[in-house]
């Protein structure tokens, strides 16, 4: 397909997909009640009422739209439209195998729980508990319901062993390879393609030593003070000006903590809309309505990761509230268009095996696992109100943290993230990386569980969400790796003395005290 007729078909699904929006039914709505006045002539009513919906500002919220689907068309455009749809998912076969195989053992995995503990998948609650549960729904965390038979249904060193299985049938590894194949010594034993640290340098040249950066204590050619109240006033400028594209590239450099939540709202142009305080209600009264078993697990979460958090404990119910509605949100279900997973289904009960009677379950396809609830604990920091906050976290999974619990070959996927942190060990602290496998502590091992939670409750929340800046600013996942190299290039001395898994594992147990703008910068630019 030649440039052209890409782009136009590019336009075309962009219009279908913004026709069934709420959006174009609030600016047709718009557009209809401004005929009415004076100014609109009917000789030049077209350019009349553009010029309108320019003015009054519905022309910035539909550019911001665009722009958000060009984002999401764009996770799942590395293919022709002419590709098969599971293709357009995930093109390498061996990939789509791994993670089908994986979905089949979750969901075995929740349908013996079920089994085991005589606790049904979906369940409508009695009158008595939906009055109980609207009562406490701002109290959550109060209840002391019994949660010891519940068990997560998988934890990072899990998932981490389907990931460090996979192998390509096209590609030899382990003692066959061939000299100097850089993967040959890590875990990850599949050829994809990731950045090597120049490349990594040009794509992220915004960050290089020279440039001032919010989340550093210095800059050497600019005083902090200066550069801090300058780019304060820009992020004032960006908000004013209400455009998702300029806000993401001023987060590149970091976002002033005032003003963090509204420039993130903007670049995910989740902006506060009474559609989504509306649609929140909806999901709440869902909650109320019926008892899922993933409800149970949803809490045993929080119990086992927040709620034992020094930084989190105090956003239990925020929590309950925000991750007990996103189980219930179908609209979910559109990120697996570009998901190489398949949202879960079980079979309505006494119709099993018939799939005119299957059912995604739960209706948003994803099941949680051990630390999920982290991917939402840091937003409770930015966000007062529940919708608000909501509406940030579920487009921040179906952009970003779903890559990191999915097989895929993606750039920002968890393998590609695996084995560029390898590759940037093996290259420039090979040194490091010999003697760690040597002793059985390979770095992935250790590493992995930061990679799977995008360091949620490792780093402490100002350095969090400076990381997550970036993330956003440059709309993808790698930074995360980057980092985890960065932090054993910043223990290294303490690591060369280490002589066993659990000796490395204590030496990388606190990172607390981590700054993460310093660590990245002299990993990727002073190396």
């Amino acid at each position: 397909m030649d440039e052209g007729a890409e782009l136009s078909l590019t336009i075309v699904q962009l219009v279908q997909r913004l026709k069934g929006s709420h959006l174009h039914a609030q600016m047709e709505r718009e557009a209809r009640e401004c005929l009415h006045q004076p100014e609109i002539r009917l000789d030049s009513i077209k350019d009349d009422v553009r010029s309108f919906l320019r003015t009054s500002g519905w022309e910035k919220k539909l550019q911001n739209a665009v722009y958000r689907e060009l984002q999401v068309e764009r996770l799942a455009s590395s293919l022709t439209a002419a590709a098969p749809p599971e293709h357009v998912k995930e093109p390498l076969a061996y990939m789509r195998k791994a993670q089908a195989g994986w979905e089949r053992r979750i969901l075995k995995s929740l349908n013996g729980m079920s089994t085991e503990l005589g606790v049904p998948l979906a369940r409508m609650r009695t009158a008595a508990e939906q009055r109980e549960l609207s009562s406490k729904w701002n109290e959550m965390g109060t209840d002391e319901a019994d949660l010891t038979g519940f068990r997560p249904i998988y934890a990072a060193k899990d998932f981490l062993e389907v990931v460090v299985a996979l192998r390509s049938p096209n590609h030899k590894c382990g003692g066959d390879e061939e000299p100097g194949t850089r993967s040959h010594w890590g875990l990850i034993q599949v050829p994809l393609d990731v950045q090597d640290i120049q490349q990594l340098r040009g794509a992220y040249a915004e960050l290089n030593l020279a440039a001032g950066q919010l989340g550093i204590d210095d800059d050497g050619h600019i005083h902090p003070d200066f550069f801090e109240r300058d780019y304060v006033e820009t992020a004032k400028k960006v908000l004013g000006g209400q455009d998702s594209a300029a806000a993401q590239q001023y987060s590149r450099r970091g976002c002033p903590t005032g003003l963090r939540a509204d420039l993130w709202a903007l670049i995910l142009n989740s902006v506060d809309r009474p559609q989504d305080a509306m649609h929140f209600e909806q999901l709440k009264a869902g909650v109320v309505q019926h008892d899922l078993l993933v409800d149970h697990l949803i809490r045993k979460d929080v119990k086992l990761t927040a709620s034992n958090d020094d930084y989190y404990f105090v956003f239990e119910d925020f929590l309950y509230q925000v991750l007990l509605c996103f189980s219930r949100d179908a609209s979910v279900l559109e990120h697996f268009k570009y998901n190489s997973a398949t949202p879960p289904k079980s079979y309505i009960r006494g119709k099993e095996g018939d799939e005119a009677y299957a059912v995604v379950y739960p209706p948003n396809g994803v099941i949680p696992f051990h630390g999920f609830s982290m991917y939402v604990a840091p937003l409770c920091f930015l966000y007062k109100e529940p919708s608000e906050l909501y509406s940030v976290f579920r487009e921040m999974y179906t952009r970003y943290f779903f890559r990191l619990h999915s097989v895929s070959s993606a750039r920002s996927g968890i393998v590609s993230l695996c084995l560029l942190l390898e590759r940037l060990l093996q290259t420039h602290l090979p040194r490091l990386f010999h003697h760690l496998r040597r002793i059985g502590a390979q770095p992935l091992r250790i590493a992995f569980k930061w990679l799977l939670r995008a360091f949620s409750g490792y780093l402490c929340t100002d350095q969090l969400l400076f990381l997550w800046d970036r993330i956003l600013g440059y709309d993808s996942l790698e930074l995360v790796a980057v980092l985890a190299a960065a932090v054993f290039a910043f223990r290294a001395e303490n690591l060369m003395e280490v002589t066993s898994l659990a000796s490395a594992e204590a030496v990388l147990a606190d990172l607390s005290t981590l700054r993460v703008m310093p660590l990245i910068q002299s990993f990727l630019f002073a190396i």
